[in-house]
């Protein structure tokens, strides 16, 4: 028998007891594509349902290739192709954050390319495309990879591909590398990226005037990238959530044992409360804030932290010192008053960037507050300093305040707390509130893919191969039907696109899916969220499940949102 430090030696490089095992579990293949043994490439048709925008004069405008041979159709896998496609070059690419299950992706492309066809790593992401570091993907890699969490395969970055310079730069690669299609794997600015490469390398990229075909597959823990039942989620947010519910679970156990402590917890999420909620219907946490509830409500700070504190008092009257909170990571944006702030500091600090760049923190706070309208002055003095500090701090590559870095959750705390010492002092009765702030973000991106997450991932990639196959370009691979047995989808990028004014000029996006107020996953929540308020009426769900019998479950928003009866989902069934 090996010596333990034999044993732990053999568990490195992704070699871990449970990594071992996770490359040896059996997935579900959709009926569409035969079985996990005998996988075979299929035709797409048309299924009489279309997406478009508001914006869908001008994006055809300046998608026509792509908007003329799609015409917002989506497509559905029919019948097997009757003839073996071979002789095919793809280059597959992570683009963006990671996500659990990108691995997969890759695995099922490659199976479904099959020994006929060269499937080409591309190495750092876009930037990786622009500078063509590729390799070919092996069955040796897919065997590693298979059900392992992160991008760490291929490795991933945030560069757009907007420039006719770079553009010309994928041509030259493509042709290199002799390359007949890209799959981007991202989120909804990778697929944006898509759509347009799709159009720039339409045609003509190739001597015989051939083009080069881009399909994308949706990506995103924020869950900020669905369409209803075309798209019911992205992958990644099942386990990112389950990693999140596991450690609010821990905390609500241990804040009703330790009896003391308020916990304040960030969440990931800049742009949607899809996190957020999907972790509070897991856990049932004393509060839980739904960035986009209180954007409708036009809710201003105070009202939120008047909310909290009432909540805390409420609780202390019951002898119930403790609890936890639930804050997403964007609440800050939805505020209306400090939304309103934010984008008068943007103005302010582009047209005063020369002055702020010669002054330390304390002198920006008081030029900025010598610039801000009457309306604004109280707000920004009201926020502790540290507040101020980040408000403003520098801007993203993309110009947006870096809302992940701002500790959203310490300001509540604070504000809390001075709401509760004061409603405390007017009862003249002491109420206790000892608090703890934690931001769970990266922590989810990365883990082993749930199950879920593994044969979405692995169907999502055989789709996008099938679709590289049958010939498709300008498409975004989908799994629709999750609860009655799966079938593979191919959603026009082109249809998602948006035109919108951003720093004076235009610019095209897919927009990010926000929590609907009115979905049956929110309206539950609503319906139980007084109860949690009252006692702890918490659950603690524990690791994610891999094995046994509730490893087949789907995120409990999604399967609510889908009216479906349980949280089983159905692949090959």
């Amino acid at each position: 028998m090996p010596a333990l430090t034999e044993i732990l030696t053999q568990t490195e490089l992704h070699r871990s007891l449970l990594e071992e095992a996770l490359r040896h579990l059996p997935l579900p293949v959709v009926p569409a594509f035969g079985s996990a043994e005998n996988l075979h490439a299929v035709e797409f048709v048309a299924t009489g349902e279309t997406v478009t925008t508001g914006s869908r004069g001008r994006v055809a405008e300046l998608f026509p290739c792509t908007v003329a041979v799609a015409a917002g159709r989506v497509l559905r896998a029919d019948k097997a192709l009757a003839t073996a496609v071979t002789g095919k070059r793809v280059a597959v690419l992570f683009s963006g954050g990671p996500a659990p299950g990108g691995h997969n992706v890759v695995c099922g492309l490659k199976q479904m390319l099959g020994a006929g066809n060269v499937l080409l790593g591309v190495q750092g992401g876009p930037k990786g495309l622009l500078a063509g570091r590729m390799a070919p993907v092996t069955d040796a890699d897919v065997a590693v990879i298979r059900n392992t969490g992160g991008f760490d395969f291929l490795g991933t970055d945030r560069t757009k591909i907007k420039t006719a310079e770079q553009f010309a730069q994928v041509r030259e690669v493509c042709v290199k590398h002799e390359i007949d299609a890209i799959v981007i794997i991202g989120g909804d600015d990778s697929n944006t990226n898509a759509a347009v490469l799709a159009e720039e390398l339409f045609a003509d990229v190739h001597a015989d005037g051939r083009g080069v075909q881009v399909i994308g597959v949706p990506k995103t823990i924020d869950g900020d990238l669905q369409l209803e039942e075309l798209l019911p989620i992205s992958f990644g947010f099942d386990t990112a959530t389950r990693v999140y519910a596991e450690l609010v679970g821990n905390i609500l156990q241990d804040s009703r044992s330790s009896l003391k402590y308020w916990h304040f917890i960030k969440l990931m999420g800049r742009a949607a409360s899809h996190v957020t909620l999907e972790v509070a219907l897991q856990t049932k946490p004393a509060v839980t804030l739904i960035s986009e509830e209180i954007a409708q409500r036009k809710q201003s700070l105070a009202e939120v932290i008047e909310q909290i504190a009432q909540t805390v008092v409420a609780r202390a009257h019951k002898g119930i010192h403790h609890g936890v909170l639930l804050v997403p990571e964007g609440l800050i944006e939805f505020i209306p008053e400090m939304k309103s702030l934010i984008d008068e500091l943007n103005d302010g600090m582009a047209q005063h960037e020369t002055t702020l760049s010669s002054l330390d923190e304390a002198g920006k706070r008081a030029f900025v507050g010598q610039q801000l309208s009457a309306q604004h002055v109280k707000l920004f003095a009201s926020l502790p300093d540290y507040i101020q500090d980040m408000l403003l701090a520098e801007r993203d590559s993309h110009g947006n305040l870096q809302l992940s870095l701002i500790p959203t959750e310490q300001l509540l705390v604070d504000m809390t707390r001075q709401r509760v010492r004061e409603i405390g002092d007017a009862s003249g009765i002491k109420i206790p509130f000892a608090t703890q702030s934690h931001f769970f973000g990266y922590e989810g991106r990365c883990g082993a893919p749930t199950l879920f997450d593994a044969a979405y991932t692995l169907n999502l990639g055989l789709t996008a191969g099938a679709l590289v196959l049958a010939g498709k370009t300008g498409y975004m691979a989908s799994i629709g039907d999750i609860f009655s047995g799966g079938v593979p989808l191919a959603i026009p990028l082109a249809g998602l696109l948006d035109v919108e004014r951003r720093h004076g000029s235009e610019a095209v996006v897919i927009e990010k899916a926000l929590v609907k107020v009115d979905a049956p996953a929110m309206q539950y929540f609503v319906s139980r969220r007084e109860a949690w308020a009252q006692d702890d009426l918490f659950a603690s769900p524990g690791p994610r499940q891999l094995w046994g019998p509730v490893a087949r479950q789907v995120p409990v928003s999604v399967a609510l949102n889908r009216g479906a009866e349980s949280l089983a989902f159905r692949f090959g069934d």
